[in-house]
């Protein structure tokens, strides 16, 4: 389990978080949605060790804790498998070539593993993004929009990779924009804005909060508005 009390970021007088307290389950799928600026990258940074917090505490020690940021950070002039390797002896992982055999195992990218990443499609690069963060084989996984730019046949497969690892016990927090997507693979829901969490439960507990509304993004608009954001 991953839990966060408290949780409050700085930047002088501006709060990019607000006391933000959750927990999430081994095998949870929990996404995070709020419109631009809400905090959300922010939150993830903060889980991932890559931001210190002004405030507030996280359960999880940063070692357990896999990150994918939204913008690939890949050597486009290595090949798959070494581009694991450099990152995995990065990580410290102690048998690098298990690691990175498990890595291309569980994205299906084993056949690619000489494959250059620059001769990569975007979908597999984002496939090569994601089993760096699986390296160390993470109990929790942190996602930045991890199909964003993606056509819909690697969004399936992304998602059938994510849902793969979370149906085998990893939690995963993923930050989203699409809301379909959300509704669609999140078990449960935060809602942030302007650094607030106003909400924290299942997609259909957010749509009947609001009562009728013509679908899972007019809900989410329309619970935004009635709480003035």
């Amino acid at each position: 389990m991953i839990a966060a009390t408290e949780l409050t970021k700085r930047y002088g007088a501006r709060e990019a978080l607000r006391a933000v307290s959750f927990s999430a389950e081994p095998g949870e799928r929990l996404a995070v949605i709020g419109p631009n600026g809400a905090g959300k990258t922010t939150l993830l940074s903060i889980l991932g060790g890559l931001l210190a917090p002004t405030s507030g505490t996280v359960s999880t020690d940063v070692r357990e804790v896999g990150w994918v940021p939204q913008q690939t950070a890949v050597y486009g002039k290595l090949s798959v498998a070494e581009n694991l390797r450099l990152f995995a002896r990065l990580e410290g992982v102690g048998d690098v070539e298990a690691a990175v055999r498990r890595a291309l195992d569980d994205t299906g990218l084993a056949e690619r593993a000489d494959d250059e990443l620059s001769s990569l499609s975007g979908g597999n690069r984002q496939r090569v993004n994601i089993a760096i963060g699986l390296l160390a084989d993470p109990p929790v996984l942190l996602l930045d929009e991890p199909s964003s730019a993606l056509d819909p046949r690697h969004r399936q497969r992304v998602w059938e990779l994510l849902d793969r690892k979370a149906a085998s016990g990893t939690t995963i927090i993923f930050a989203t924009h699409d809301l379909a997507e959300a509704a669609r693979h999140a078990d449960r829901l935060l809602v942030l804005a302007e650094g607030e969490l106003l909400f924290s439960g299942t997609p259909e507990e957010l749509e009947t909060a609001v009562g009728p509304a013509k679908d899972f993004e007019a809900a989410f608009v329309q619970y935004l508005e009635e709480r003035g954001h």
